[in-house]
């Protein structure tokens, strides 16, 4: 199982970014997905995460509003489209995959069966 992020980079607050996840390995369909981050100095949190019908999508407080999660099944991909960026979104950015029945969607860090790399956001100020 691999879950590859790429996308991340420097950008200036205001602006906007996404960053995306392809797995292999997993019958994608079959999996939620979930968007974390790690910020330095601070423990991985949750952002947000796409059921497997993609008709449940929690956000976490910091980033409603500003960021959209997607999925393409036929992709085997999963989006995060971050607007209106601020220099506390600085972090590495992990996604997550859990399988999981149809509609339910976990948030939790232990949860998740497997893990992306990351990829590091910058905001600059």
């Amino acid at each position: 199982v691999q879950l590859q992020a790429s996308g991340g980079g420097l950008v200036q607050a205001g602006g906007s970014l996404r960053i995306s996840c392809a797995a292999s390995g997993i019958m994608f369909s079959r999996y939620s997905l979930g968007w974390f981050r790690q910020a330095p100095g601070k423990e991985r949190e949750f952002v947000a995460a796409v059921s497997r019908s993609a008709g449940n999508t929690p956000y976490a407080d910091p980033v409603k509003g500003r960021f959209t999660i997607s999925r393409d099944n036929a992709k085997k991909s999963v989006y995060l489209q971050m607007n209106n960026l601020k220099p506390e979104d600085t972090a590495v950015y992990y996604c997550a995959a859990k399988s999981t029945i149809m509609t339910y969607t976990p948030t939790r860090i232990n949860e998740y069966e497997y893990w992306g790399q990351g990829t590091l956001v910058t905001v600059s100020s």
